[in-house]
């Protein structure tokens, strides 16, 4: 199993792993920059998970912006027949894409397990 890391930004939680790519809510990074994603909510070595209570402590993930792009646009129609009211809406969602360059930190239990072995 390989080593996957939960992260939060934007208000939503992503699954990632090293080399992953995604597209989040927009951030200000240019494209090409390296950029920290702090927020950890878990850790996994493979073999063992670490759950934060809320962010895992040493955890990080670094990530690298690829573009800044928008998602397809979402429309949104209103009608009440027989009363002569249609409103129509579009949205579209201005997004990043990143891709995962590292995923950094030790899974507590990992140390914990090491730290019996030793004694």
């Amino acid at each position: 199993m390989e080593a996957y890391a939960v992260v939060e930004t934007g208000g939503k939680q992503y699954r990632v792993v090293n080399g992953s790519v995604l597209d989040i809510e927009r951030i200000e990074d240019e494209a090409g920059q390296t950029i920290p994603l702090d927020r950890v909510l878990a850790l996994s070595d493979g073999n063992a998970l670490t759950v934060g209570a809320p962010l895992v402590e040493g955890a990080s993930v670094t990530a690298e912006v690829v573009e800044h792009r928008r998602a397809p646009k979402v429309v949104s129609f209103k009608k009440k027949r027989r009363k002569g009211y249609k409103k129509k809406i579009g949205h579209r969602q201005e997004l990043t894409r990143i891709k995962i360059v590292n995923v950094t930190g030790t899974s507590a239990a990992a140390a914990e397990s090491t730290e019996q072995a030793e004694v």
